[in-house]
This record gives structure tokens, sequence and C-alpha cells, in this order.
């Protein structure tokens, strides 16, 4: 990923990844995002971009195994987490789901995480502390609540799934108040160009209903215009 294609994808939202997305493919049909309303905790902030590190965790009851090793785990968490290539964002897939009650991103967690230099958060699960959390770290969550529950770290690295998206770790990830994505790998060469041609092509309909005396018939002929150049 390049710093121009970085800058470019904390531009722009989700929505449009996943339509440029499809004008790369040169076809319909990407399906790799979140199904279902997730809720951001700084929607005016720029999109949350970066590598995927993975983990899973619980908080409804309390851990099975000894406090030796669940302490142990979550310090590896944490190291994982600090060691990851940046930018990375943390997805966390809460086991759970659909009936979470722990938060595991308040204040302290996501600045700690924004601490070792993550972009931000994807899950599941619940976050808290909503007036209180570090600017420039964007948590996308399935739900708020108050509590933390008995939440703990199951596994780490390890494929998840969040609102219906597969993520592996090292997954690219694209993520605002609409959900999240993943960037096929084999496309992130040719996303920047895709984008650009997108908003061009997008402007040829937007312009022209922006405009004084727009009517059906500049509608017509603004709308062939975008067809020919469009998926």
């Amino acid at each position: 990923m390049t710093p121009s294609l970085l800058t470019l994808l904390r531009k722009v939202d989700t929505p449009t990844i996943c339509n440029a997305i499809e004008v790369a493919q040169g076809k319909r049909g990407f399906n790799a995002f979140t199904r279902g309303t997730m809720l951001c905790s700084a929607p005016s902030e720029p999109a949350v971009v970066g590598y995927a590190r993975t983990a899973k965790i619980a908080a409804v009851h309390p851990p099975a195994e000894a406090p030796e090793i669940i302490k142990a785990r979550r310090m590896a968490y944490y190291k994982y987490m600090a060691d990851g290539p940046a930018p990375s964002v943390a997805v966390i897939e809460d086991v759970d789901f659909p009936n979470c009650i722990g938060a595991y991103w308040g204040e302290i967690n996501t600045t700690v995480h924004k601490g070792f230099g993550m972009a931000g958060a994807l899950t599941d699960g619940v976050m808290r502390d909503l007036g209180d959390l570090p600017q420039g770290f964007p948590v996308v969550a399935g739900s708020v609540g108050p509590s933390h529950g008995f939440v703990h770290v199951r596994e780490i690295d390890t494929p998840v799934s969040v609102f219906g998206l597969t993520v592996n770790p090292g997954d690219l990830i694209h993520a605002d108040r609409h959900g999240a994505l993943v960037i096929p790998k084999d496309l992130i060469n040719q996303l920047e160009a895709a984008i650009q041609k997108l908003l061009s092509t997008e402007r040829i309909v937007l312009d022209a209903a922006s405009q004084p005396g727009f009517d059906f018939a500049a509608f017509e002929e603004a709308w062939g215009m975008f067809e020919k150049s469009r998926v």
C-alpha cells in the first residue's frame, strides 16, 4: 500500500471503496463486507484503514482457565497488537455474539491501542466511555454498554468473523460508520485508479443534478454518459 493510496483510503467512505472494488473487478458482486447496522465511536473522523490484527474475546462467563494462563494470554495479546505492521487495525470477534455484554473497548483499552500506533478497532462486541475515547482511534462496534463483564482474551492471530465478514490476520481493512470490508489483495495496486475513476464518473450525475434548470431531459443525458463509464 503506497502512501498516496493510504491517504486516499482515509479520505473516502467505505461505500465508495465497495463501489471502487467493483470498478477494479469490472463487475458487480463484491461481497466481503459486514452485514447489518454497526456503530462508530467517531463518525466524523477519517475512515479506519490498516492491516488486521485479530483476536477473539468473551465476557458473559468468567474464564475457566487458571489466572496465570489468562494473564499470560492477555500480555501475549498486547505484544501481538503492539508488534503489528503499520497501519494496523484491531479486529476482535466476541464469541458471546449476539448476546455480548462486556465492553472491551473503553477509555483505557482504546488509549493503549492508539499508543501502539494502531488506526482503530473493528468488533461485533461492545464499546463504552464514548465521551472519553481518544481522538484518532475510531471504534466500529456492534453495540454500546456500561460493563466490562468478565471480558478476557480467548484466541490471538486467528481468523475471525464480525457481522458476517470473515477477516484473516493481515487482511487490509477499511471501516467507518457504514461498517467494514476487506480489500482484496490482488486489487490493491489497482485501487487508487479505480477510486479516482469512480469519483469522476459520479460527478457526471452529481454536477448535472446541481445545475439550475435540471430536468428529466438533462438527467437522461447525464445518466447515459454515466452508464457508459461505470460497471
